[in-house]
Protein backbone atom coordinates (compact mmCIF):
# COMPACT_ATOMS: atom_id res chain seq x y z
CA UNK A 1 0.00 0.00 0.00
CA UNK A 2 1.60 3.58 -1.34
CA UNK A 3 2.52 5.93 1.99
CA UNK A 4 2.96 9.62 2.01
CA UNK A 5 5.16 11.25 4.50
CA UNK A 6 4.27 15.32 5.43
CA UNK A 7 7.04 16.78 6.85
CA UNK A 8 5.68 20.17 9.07
CA UNK A 9 8.57 22.37 10.04
CA UNK A 10 8.97 25.35 12.42
CA UNK A 11 11.80 26.85 14.28
CA UNK A 12 9.63 25.58 17.44
CA UNK A 13 8.93 21.49 16.24
CA UNK A 14 9.16 19.27 13.46
CA UNK A 15 5.90 17.12 12.99
CA UNK A 16 5.67 14.12 10.61
CA UNK A 17 2.74 12.41 9.69
CA UNK A 18 2.16 9.16 7.02
CA UNK A 19 -0.88 8.92 5.08
CA UNK A 20 -2.28 5.83 3.82
CA UNK A 21 -4.66 5.87 0.86
CA UNK A 22 -5.43 9.50 2.68
CA UNK A 23 -5.72 8.28 6.06
CA UNK A 24 -3.24 9.45 8.88
CA UNK A 25 -1.55 6.48 9.91
CA UNK A 26 0.88 7.99 12.29
CA UNK A 27 1.82 10.85 13.81
CA UNK A 28 5.40 12.14 15.03
CA UNK A 29 6.59 15.47 17.33
CA UNK A 30 9.32 16.59 18.15
CA UNK A 31 9.80 19.54 19.42
CA UNK A 32 13.09 21.70 19.26
CA UNK A 33 13.64 22.68 23.23
CA UNK A 34 13.04 18.77 24.18
CA UNK A 35 14.51 16.50 21.54
CA UNK A 36 13.88 12.53 22.39
CA UNK A 37 16.93 11.13 23.79
CA UNK A 38 16.32 7.36 22.82
CA UNK A 39 19.65 6.12 20.88
CA UNK A 40 21.82 8.74 22.21
CA UNK A 41 25.08 7.59 23.80
CA UNK A 42 26.67 9.36 26.95
CA UNK A 43 29.43 9.32 29.48
CA UNK A 44 27.86 8.81 32.61
CA UNK A 45 29.01 8.27 36.42
CA UNK A 46 27.36 6.04 38.83
CA UNK A 47 25.85 8.05 41.43
CA UNK A 48 24.27 4.73 43.17
CA UNK A 49 23.78 1.04 43.01
CA UNK A 50 20.71 -0.80 44.83
CA UNK A 51 21.61 -4.22 45.09
CA UNK A 52 18.07 -5.28 46.39
CA UNK A 53 16.43 -3.79 42.54
CA UNK A 54 20.36 -4.98 40.80
CA UNK A 55 19.84 -1.88 39.23
CA UNK A 56 22.04 1.45 39.21
CA UNK A 57 21.17 4.99 38.63
CA UNK A 58 23.76 7.06 36.40
CA UNK A 59 24.04 10.60 36.16
CA UNK A 60 24.45 11.77 32.30
CA UNK A 61 23.58 14.97 32.78
CA UNK A 62 20.00 15.46 33.03
CA UNK A 63 17.69 16.65 35.87
CA UNK A 64 17.03 13.41 36.63
CA UNK A 65 19.60 10.54 36.87
CA UNK A 66 18.75 7.21 34.31
CA UNK A 67 18.23 4.25 35.34
CA UNK A 68 20.56 0.85 34.10
CA UNK A 69 19.24 -2.74 35.48
CA UNK A 70 21.45 -5.51 35.36
CA UNK A 71 19.96 -7.03 32.43
CA UNK A 72 20.92 -4.05 30.29
CA UNK A 73 24.44 -4.53 31.39
CA UNK A 74 26.13 -5.84 27.80
CA UNK A 75 29.46 -7.44 30.18
CA UNK A 76 27.24 -9.05 32.56
CA UNK A 77 25.35 -10.69 29.82
CA UNK A 78 27.54 -12.00 26.54
CA UNK A 79 26.15 -13.49 23.94
CA UNK A 80 24.99 -16.71 23.47
CA UNK A 81 25.30 -16.94 27.25
CA UNK A 82 23.22 -19.24 29.15
CA UNK A 83 24.56 -17.96 32.47
CA UNK A 84 22.85 -15.35 34.79
CA UNK A 85 23.92 -12.22 34.89
CA UNK A 86 26.34 -10.95 37.75
CA UNK A 87 25.03 -9.27 41.03
CA UNK A 88 24.98 -5.73 40.09
CA UNK A 89 27.14 -4.95 43.00
CA UNK A 90 30.16 -7.08 41.25
CA UNK A 91 29.89 -4.74 38.01
CA UNK A 92 29.04 -1.42 39.06
CA UNK A 93 29.95 1.12 42.34
CA UNK A 94 29.45 4.46 43.30
CA UNK A 95 31.43 6.72 41.39
CA UNK A 96 32.27 4.44 38.55
CA UNK A 97 32.61 5.95 35.03
CA UNK A 98 30.30 4.01 32.28
CA UNK A 99 29.73 4.17 28.82
CA UNK A 100 26.21 3.99 28.11
CA UNK A 101 22.73 3.85 25.73
CA UNK A 102 19.43 5.70 26.02
CA UNK A 103 17.19 2.87 25.24
CA UNK A 104 14.08 4.81 26.21
CA UNK A 105 12.98 8.07 27.04
CA UNK A 106 12.25 9.58 30.46
CA UNK A 107 8.41 9.32 30.66
CA UNK A 108 6.20 10.73 33.83
CA UNK A 109 8.50 10.82 36.68
CA UNK A 110 10.81 7.85 35.41
CA UNK A 111 14.00 8.57 33.75
CA UNK A 112 15.46 7.71 30.91
CA UNK A 113 16.43 3.70 30.17
CA UNK A 114 19.98 3.05 30.05
CA UNK A 115 22.29 0.18 28.37
CA UNK A 116 25.90 -0.68 28.04
CA UNK A 117 25.42 -2.18 25.44
CA UNK A 118 26.36 0.07 22.43
CA UNK A 119 24.32 0.49 19.15
CA UNK A 120 24.45 2.72 16.40
CA UNK A 121 21.70 2.65 13.59
CA UNK A 122 22.35 3.37 9.70
CA UNK A 123 20.15 2.97 7.00
CA UNK A 124 20.76 -0.07 6.14
CA UNK A 125 22.87 -1.71 8.93
CA UNK A 126 23.16 -1.06 12.59
CA UNK A 127 26.32 -1.39 14.30
CA UNK A 128 27.09 -3.53 17.32
CA UNK A 129 30.79 -2.34 18.02
CA UNK A 130 31.17 -4.50 21.49
CA UNK A 131 30.28 -8.01 20.17
CA UNK A 132 31.18 -9.99 16.96
CA UNK A 133 27.92 -10.83 15.89
CA UNK A 134 25.65 -10.38 12.51
CA UNK A 135 21.98 -10.72 13.20
CA UNK A 136 18.82 -10.10 10.44
CA UNK A 137 15.62 -8.07 10.81
CA UNK A 138 13.59 -10.64 12.35
CA UNK A 139 10.85 -9.25 9.49
CA UNK A 140 13.10 -10.95 6.79
CA UNK A 141 11.66 -14.38 6.89
CA UNK A 142 13.16 -16.25 3.60
CA UNK A 143 15.71 -18.35 5.47
CA UNK A 144 17.81 -18.28 1.82
CA UNK A 145 18.09 -14.97 1.87
CA UNK A 146 18.61 -14.07 5.30
CA UNK A 147 22.20 -16.23 5.15
CA UNK A 148 22.64 -14.54 2.11
CA UNK A 149 22.91 -11.51 3.49
CA UNK A 150 24.81 -12.99 6.65
CA UNK A 151 27.45 -14.52 4.07
CA UNK A 152 27.51 -10.90 2.56
CA UNK A 153 28.17 -8.96 5.55
CA UNK A 154 30.91 -11.51 6.82
CA UNK A 155 32.48 -10.57 3.30
CA UNK A 156 32.34 -7.01 3.75
CA UNK A 157 33.33 -7.06 6.92
CA UNK A 158 36.78 -9.46 6.90
CA UNK A 159 37.91 -11.82 9.57
CA UNK A 160 39.65 -8.81 11.61
CA UNK A 161 36.46 -6.95 12.36
CA UNK A 162 35.73 -7.00 16.07
CA UNK A 163 32.35 -5.34 16.11
CA UNK A 164 29.23 -7.09 14.60
CA UNK A 165 26.05 -5.82 12.54
CA UNK A 166 22.26 -6.28 12.08
CA UNK A 167 20.84 -5.98 8.93
CA UNK A 168 17.57 -3.65 8.88
CA UNK A 169 14.63 -4.85 7.01
CA UNK A 170 14.94 -2.17 4.50
CA UNK A 171 18.05 -3.69 2.93
CA UNK A 172 16.93 -6.88 2.01
CA UNK A 173 17.70 -5.61 -1.61
CA UNK A 174 20.67 -3.33 -0.73
CA UNK A 175 23.63 -3.87 -2.73
CA UNK A 176 27.21 -4.40 -1.37
CA UNK A 177 28.15 -0.72 -2.27
CA UNK A 178 25.28 0.41 -0.02
CA UNK A 179 26.04 -1.89 2.99
CA UNK A 180 29.67 -0.80 2.46
CA UNK A 181 28.61 3.23 2.77
CA UNK A 182 26.74 2.03 6.07
CA UNK A 183 29.81 0.23 7.10
CA UNK A 184 32.30 3.43 6.73
CA UNK A 185 29.53 5.68 8.61
CA UNK A 186 28.98 3.67 11.56
CA UNK A 187 32.42 2.86 11.96
CA UNK A 188 33.50 6.71 11.93
CA UNK A 189 30.75 7.38 14.15
CA UNK A 190 32.23 5.02 16.54
CA UNK A 191 35.66 5.93 16.51
CA UNK A 192 35.00 9.48 17.47
CA UNK A 193 33.27 8.22 20.07
CA UNK A 194 35.50 6.26 21.19
CA UNK A 195 38.13 9.62 20.93
CA UNK A 196 35.45 11.44 22.80
CA UNK A 197 34.94 8.74 25.93
CA UNK A 198 39.13 9.19 26.32
CA UNK A 199 38.87 12.93 26.26
CA UNK A 200 35.96 13.62 27.90
CA UNK A 201 34.73 13.82 31.47
CA UNK A 202 31.57 12.51 32.95
CA UNK A 203 28.65 13.38 32.77
CA UNK A 204 29.30 13.97 28.88
CA UNK A 205 26.78 13.97 25.75
CA UNK A 206 28.92 11.95 23.17
CA UNK A 207 26.91 11.18 19.95
CA UNK A 208 23.24 12.12 19.38
CA UNK A 209 20.78 10.63 17.38
CA UNK A 210 19.50 12.39 14.41
CA UNK A 211 16.75 14.91 14.55
CA UNK A 212 13.07 13.54 13.74
CA UNK A 213 13.34 14.68 9.99
CA UNK A 214 16.75 13.14 9.18
CA UNK A 215 15.74 9.69 11.58
CA UNK A 216 12.56 10.25 8.52
CA UNK A 217 14.76 9.36 5.77
CA UNK A 218 16.80 6.89 7.65
CA UNK A 219 14.53 4.84 9.23
CA UNK A 220 10.64 6.03 7.63
CA UNK A 221 11.21 5.14 3.80
CA UNK A 222 10.50 2.32 1.96
CA UNK A 223 9.81 0.49 -1.39
CA UNK A 224 6.19 1.39 -0.50
CA UNK A 225 6.84 5.30 0.01
CA UNK A 226 5.76 7.87 -3.04
CA UNK A 227 6.34 10.92 -2.24
CA UNK A 228 7.95 12.70 1.10
CA UNK A 229 6.57 16.47 1.36
CA UNK A 230 8.51 18.68 3.21
CA UNK A 231 6.75 22.36 3.66
CA UNK A 232 9.71 24.54 4.50
CA UNK A 233 12.51 25.46 1.27
CA UNK A 234 14.98 26.00 3.91
CA UNK A 235 14.18 22.14 5.47
CA UNK A 236 14.19 20.64 1.74
CA UNK A 237 17.39 22.05 1.02
CA UNK A 238 18.97 20.56 4.26
CA UNK A 239 17.23 17.42 3.87
CA UNK A 240 18.23 16.89 0.17
CA UNK A 241 21.91 17.29 1.47
CA UNK A 242 21.64 14.85 3.88
CA UNK A 243 20.20 12.75 1.80
CA UNK A 244 22.75 13.24 -1.29
CA UNK A 245 24.98 12.12 1.63
CA UNK A 246 23.63 8.88 3.06
CA UNK A 247 20.40 8.28 1.92
CA UNK A 248 20.62 8.86 -2.45
CA UNK A 249 17.74 6.38 -2.50
CA UNK A 250 14.96 9.06 -1.24
CA UNK A 251 16.28 12.11 -3.22
CA UNK A 252 13.90 11.24 -5.98
CA UNK A 253 11.01 11.24 -3.60
CA UNK A 254 11.77 14.17 -1.88
CA UNK A 255 9.47 17.10 -2.78
CA UNK A 256 9.07 20.90 -1.67
CA UNK A 257 5.34 21.63 -0.83
CA UNK A 258 4.35 25.20 -2.06
CA UNK A 259 0.74 25.55 -1.76
CA UNK A 260 -1.04 28.27 -0.18
CA UNK A 261 -3.02 26.10 2.01
CA UNK A 262 -0.84 24.19 5.51
CA UNK A 263 0.01 20.99 4.48
CA UNK A 264 -1.42 19.24 7.49
CA UNK A 265 -5.02 21.32 6.98
CA UNK A 266 -4.68 20.33 3.06
CA UNK A 267 -4.36 16.36 4.73
CA UNK A 268 -6.69 16.89 7.32
CA UNK A 269 -3.82 15.56 9.48
CA UNK A 270 -4.97 18.59 12.10
CA UNK A 271 -8.62 17.20 12.84
CA UNK A 272 -7.03 13.86 13.15
CA UNK A 273 -4.38 15.37 15.83
CA UNK A 274 -7.59 16.35 17.77
CA UNK A 275 -9.34 13.40 17.16
CA UNK A 276 -5.95 11.87 18.82
CA UNK A 277 -6.10 13.44 21.87
CA UNK A 278 -9.92 12.32 22.62
CA UNK A 279 -10.62 9.12 24.30
CA UNK A 280 -13.25 8.68 22.54
CA UNK A 281 -12.78 7.07 18.89
CA UNK A 282 -15.94 6.24 16.81
CA UNK A 283 -16.12 3.42 14.64
CA UNK A 284 -18.05 3.55 11.29
CA UNK A 285 -20.67 0.80 12.70
CA UNK A 286 -21.82 3.08 15.48
CA UNK A 287 -20.04 1.44 17.74
CA UNK A 288 -16.97 3.53 19.38
CA UNK A 289 -13.82 2.54 21.72
CA UNK A 290 -12.84 4.14 24.69
CA UNK A 291 -8.71 4.95 25.26
CA UNK A 292 -7.75 5.44 28.36
CA UNK A 293 -3.76 6.19 29.35
CA UNK A 294 -2.60 5.41 33.26
CA UNK A 295 1.30 5.14 34.23
CA UNK A 296 0.82 0.97 34.58
CA UNK A 297 -0.72 0.36 31.12
CA UNK A 298 -3.31 1.51 28.24
CA UNK A 299 -6.96 0.01 28.34
CA UNK A 300 -8.99 0.30 25.32
CA UNK A 301 -13.20 -0.87 25.70
CA UNK A 302 -14.77 -1.65 22.54
CA UNK A 303 -18.51 -0.50 22.72
CA UNK A 304 -21.31 -1.12 20.53
CA UNK A 305 -22.97 1.78 20.92
CA UNK A 306 -26.16 2.63 18.83
CA UNK A 307 -24.75 -0.18 16.07
CA UNK A 308 -27.74 -2.98 16.51
CA UNK A 309 -27.58 -4.35 13.92
CA UNK A 310 -29.25 -7.24 12.25
CA UNK A 311 -31.96 -9.60 14.04
CA UNK A 312 -28.89 -11.71 15.35
CA UNK A 313 -27.11 -9.91 17.99
CA UNK A 314 -23.89 -12.29 17.83
CA UNK A 315 -23.33 -11.13 14.60
CA UNK A 316 -23.52 -7.74 15.55
CA UNK A 317 -21.10 -7.90 18.13
CA UNK A 318 -18.58 -9.92 15.93
CA UNK A 319 -18.94 -7.41 12.95
CA UNK A 320 -18.16 -4.43 16.07
CA UNK A 321 -15.46 -6.50 17.08
CA UNK A 322 -13.62 -6.77 13.84
CA UNK A 323 -13.95 -2.99 12.71
CA UNK A 324 -12.56 -2.56 16.26
CA UNK A 325 -9.62 -4.90 15.71
CA UNK A 326 -8.69 -2.57 12.29
CA UNK A 327 -9.49 0.52 14.24
CA UNK A 328 -7.08 -0.41 17.34
CA UNK A 329 -3.99 -0.97 15.35
CA UNK A 330 -4.49 2.41 13.90
CA UNK A 331 -4.54 4.22 17.04
CA UNK A 332 -1.92 2.00 18.62
CA UNK A 333 0.20 3.86 15.88
CA UNK A 334 -1.38 7.11 15.63
CA UNK A 335 -0.82 7.67 19.12
CA UNK A 336 2.03 5.94 19.66
CA UNK A 337 0.85 3.65 22.90
CA UNK A 338 3.47 1.55 24.21
CA UNK A 339 3.99 -0.72 27.37
CA UNK A 340 0.80 -3.48 28.68
CA UNK A 341 -2.14 -2.50 26.58
CA UNK A 342 -5.54 -4.11 27.60
CA UNK A 343 -7.80 -4.63 25.05
CA UNK A 344 -11.79 -5.46 26.51
CA UNK A 345 -13.52 -6.43 23.00
CA UNK A 346 -16.87 -7.03 23.60
CA UNK A 347 -18.04 -10.51 24.97
CA UNK A 348 -18.30 -13.23 22.05
CA UNK A 349 -19.64 -16.65 22.69
CA UNK A 350 -18.65 -18.34 19.10
CA UNK A 351 -14.65 -19.35 19.71
CA UNK A 352 -14.64 -18.97 15.40
CA UNK A 353 -15.44 -15.24 16.19
CA UNK A 354 -12.77 -14.85 18.41
CA UNK A 355 -10.49 -16.28 16.39
CA UNK A 356 -10.88 -14.30 13.80
CA UNK A 357 -10.87 -11.17 16.07
CA UNK A 358 -7.77 -11.80 16.90
CA UNK A 359 -6.27 -13.01 13.76
CA UNK A 360 -7.83 -9.46 11.92
CA UNK A 361 -5.70 -7.99 15.16
CA UNK A 362 -2.43 -9.64 14.46
CA UNK A 363 -3.42 -8.51 10.59
CA UNK A 364 -3.31 -5.30 10.87
CA UNK A 365 -0.51 -4.48 13.75
CA UNK A 366 1.98 -6.18 10.89
CA UNK A 367 2.55 -3.06 9.70
CA UNK A 368 3.49 -1.62 12.90
CA UNK A 369 7.11 -0.92 12.24
CA UNK A 370 7.45 -1.17 16.33
CA UNK A 371 7.37 -4.74 18.14
CA UNK A 372 4.03 -5.96 19.58
CA UNK A 373 3.20 -9.23 20.93
CA UNK A 374 -0.25 -9.95 21.35
CA UNK A 375 -1.47 -13.09 23.46
CA UNK A 376 -4.95 -14.82 23.16
CA UNK A 377 -8.19 -13.92 24.88
CA UNK A 378 -7.70 -14.70 28.44
CA UNK A 379 -10.39 -16.36 30.84
CA UNK A 380 -11.88 -13.15 31.58
CA UNK A 381 -12.15 -12.16 27.43
CA UNK A 382 -9.30 -9.85 27.99
CA UNK A 383 -6.22 -9.29 24.95
CA UNK A 384 -3.35 -8.40 26.99
CA UNK A 385 -0.43 -7.41 24.11
CA UNK A 386 2.51 -5.21 24.67
CA UNK A 387 4.17 -2.85 22.70
CA UNK A 388 7.77 -1.40 22.79
CA UNK A 389 7.97 2.16 24.10
CA UNK A 390 11.25 4.05 23.56
CA UNK A 391 9.55 7.41 22.88
CA UNK A 392 6.68 9.49 24.87
CA UNK A 393 3.30 8.95 23.06
CA UNK A 394 1.64 11.79 21.27
CA UNK A 395 -0.31 12.89 24.46
CA UNK A 396 2.64 13.08 26.92
CA UNK A 397 4.09 15.43 23.81
CA UNK A 398 1.41 17.77 23.28
CA UNK A 399 -0.82 17.88 27.25
CA UNK A 400 0.16 18.29 30.39
CA UNK A 401 -1.80 17.23 33.54
CA UNK A 402 -4.85 19.20 34.18
CA UNK A 403 -4.52 21.50 37.28
CA UNK A 404 -8.16 22.14 37.20
CA UNK A 405 -8.40 18.20 38.34
CA UNK A 406 -5.49 16.70 39.52
CA UNK A 407 -4.96 14.23 37.15
CA UNK A 408 -8.22 13.59 36.06
CA UNK A 409 -8.16 14.52 32.79
CA UNK A 410 -5.64 16.12 30.17
CA UNK A 411 -5.42 20.36 29.02
CA UNK A 412 -3.19 21.35 26.30
CA UNK A 413 0.23 22.64 27.36
CA UNK A 414 0.33 26.74 26.73
CA UNK A 415 3.26 26.04 24.15
CA UNK A 416 1.26 23.87 21.91
CA UNK A 417 -1.33 26.49 22.66
CA UNK A 418 0.62 29.06 21.23
CA UNK A 419 2.23 27.01 18.71
CA UNK A 420 -1.80 26.66 17.41
CA UNK A 421 -1.98 30.07 17.36
CA UNK A 422 1.33 30.37 15.44
CA UNK A 423 -0.53 28.51 13.43
CA UNK A 424 -3.81 30.07 13.09
CA UNK A 425 -2.46 33.80 12.46
CA UNK A 426 -0.58 32.26 9.42
CA UNK A 427 -3.78 30.89 7.91
CA UNK A 428 -5.60 34.22 9.03
CA UNK A 429 -3.53 36.47 7.38
CA UNK A 430 -2.93 34.50 4.17
CA UNK A 431 -7.20 34.99 3.87
CA UNK A 432 -7.46 38.49 5.22
CA UNK A 433 -5.48 41.78 5.25
CA UNK A 434 -6.36 43.67 8.82
CA UNK A 435 -4.71 46.40 10.11
CA UNK A 436 -3.62 44.27 13.19
CA UNK A 437 -3.65 40.82 14.73
CA UNK A 438 -4.91 40.21 18.48
CA UNK A 439 -4.36 37.29 20.76
CA UNK A 440 -7.21 36.39 23.34
CA UNK A 441 -5.71 34.22 25.79
CA UNK A 442 -5.64 32.87 29.20
CA UNK A 443 -2.63 34.41 31.44
CA UNK A 444 -0.12 31.56 31.08
CA UNK A 445 -0.35 31.56 27.33
CA UNK A 446 -0.23 35.27 27.63
CA UNK A 447 3.14 34.86 29.63
CA UNK A 448 4.55 32.79 27.01
CA UNK A 449 4.42 35.18 24.20
CA UNK A 450 5.87 37.42 26.46
CA UNK A 451 8.94 35.33 27.73
CA UNK A 452 10.26 31.84 25.86
CA UNK A 453 8.29 32.71 22.58
CA UNK A 454 8.82 36.56 22.39
CA UNK A 455 11.04 35.87 19.81
CA UNK A 456 9.24 33.71 17.49
CA UNK A 457 6.34 36.05 18.21
CA UNK A 458 8.26 38.90 16.85
CA UNK A 459 9.57 36.35 13.80
CA UNK A 460 6.07 36.08 12.97
CA UNK A 461 4.78 39.65 13.23
CA UNK A 462 7.40 40.33 10.74
CA UNK A 463 7.12 37.79 8.28
CA UNK A 464 3.16 38.81 8.06
CA UNK A 465 4.17 42.63 7.84
CA UNK A 466 1.45 42.89 10.47
CA UNK A 467 1.29 43.86 14.35
CA UNK A 468 0.13 41.59 16.84
CA UNK A 469 -0.89 42.53 19.95
CA UNK A 470 -1.85 40.27 23.23
CA UNK A 471 -5.03 40.97 25.97
CA UNK A 472 -5.54 38.27 29.51
CA UNK A 473 -8.72 36.82 29.17
CA UNK A 474 -8.33 35.64 32.78
CA UNK A 475 -11.63 33.19 32.06
CA UNK A 476 -10.07 31.01 29.39
CA UNK A 477 -9.08 27.84 29.98
CA UNK A 478 -5.15 27.55 28.71
CA UNK A 479 -5.98 25.72 25.67
CA UNK A 480 -8.96 28.49 24.89
CA UNK A 481 -8.02 31.01 22.32
CA UNK A 482 -9.63 34.03 20.23
CA UNK A 483 -8.20 36.12 17.38
CA UNK A 484 -9.50 39.54 17.16
CA UNK A 485 -9.09 40.60 13.15
CA UNK A 486 -8.47 44.89 14.09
Amino acid sequence: MKEDILVNITPQETRIAIIQQGVVQELHVERTLSRGLAGNIYLGKVVRVLPGMQSAFVDIGLERAAFLHVADIFEANPHNSSNPPAPIERILHDGQTVLVRVIKDPMGTKGARLSTQISIAGRMLVYLPQEKHIGISQRIEDESEREALRERLQNLTGSDEKGGFIVRTIADDATDAEFQSDINYLKKIWESIQEAERTQAPPQLLYQDLSLAQRVLRDFVHDNVATIHVDSRKNHHALTEFAARYTPGVLDRLQHYTGDRPIFDLYGVEDEIQRALSRRVDLKSGGYLIIDQTEAMTTIDVNTGGFVGGRNFDDTIFKTNLEAAHAIARQLRLRNLGGIIILDFIDMENPEHRDAVLAELNKTLAADRTKVSVSDFSELGLVEMTRKRTRESLAHILCEVCPACSGKGEVKTARTTCYEIFREIMREAKQYNPREFRILASQAVIDMFLEEESQHLAMLSDFIKKPVSLQVETGYAQDQYDIVLM
